[in-house]
């Protein structure tokens, strides 16, 4: 049974996380011990509330050095909501800490572009050409809670980029290579996203 090692580093309440993935076949770790997290067939990395918390707590568990080591070894990481957020290289979003992201994507995360902030509910997917993890779904609703996003993909041009729409449009989600991105919760997405987890899953 492939291994999934769910990125414990303070970022809340993620039992929904490790009920989904155990939902879709895999066998789960929360844990934050960096064998277990480089050896894993995949890396799902949660993340809730404010971007510059999120990365304090990545950072105390040298969570951007464990990332970045599986990617250049090969091994799929999946960053969702604020741990998909914190890929990129810096966010508008007010603190204190004022941290950057892990700058694995270039582009900051804004402010969504809308009258009512912040996102909360289910919005329609546009799956980007050749997508792995919306292979069958494009067009499918997906729930998000969030008041900022990428607003638009500044990175390569091969890369697989899926949209969606809460005011303007913003980037939903990403896959370059190893490394996957979604902006709404699968775990949270009903049988979407099981079937997305799934799509992630076998591509491991």
């Amino acid at each position: 049974m492939k291994r999934v090692v769910v990125l414990d580093y303070g970022s809340g309440n993620v039992r929904s996380v490790v009920r989904m993935l155990e939902r879709v076949g895999a066998q789960v770790q929360l844990t934050a011990d960096p064998q277990q997290v480089l050896t894993a067939d995949g890396l799902y990395v949660p993340g809730v509330g404010n971007f510059h918390a999120c990365m304090a707590g990545l950072n105390a568990v040298d969570g951007g050095s464990l990332i970045r080591q599986r990617l250049d070894a090969g091994r799929p990481v999946l960053g969702v909501c604020v741990g998909y957020q914190v890929l990129f290289a810096d966010s508008a979003e007010p603190s204190d800490l004022a941290l950057p992201g892990l700058g694995l994507w270039p582009g900051e995360v804004g402010r969504l572009d809308a009258a009512v902030v912040p996102h909360m509910g289910w919005s329609t997917v546009d799956a980007g050409a050749g997508s792995t993890l919306l292979e069958g779904l494009d067009g499918e609703r997906f729930y998000f809670v969030h008041s900022f996003a990428p607003p638009r993909w500044k990175g390569a041009e091969d890369a697989v980029v899926s949209t969606a729409q809460h005011g303007n449009t913003f980037v939903a989600a990403v896959e370059e290579g190893v490394l996957a991105g979604t902006q709404f919760h699968p775990e949270k997405s009903g049988d979407a996203g099981a079937a997305m987890l799934t799509n992630w899953f076998k591509s491991l």
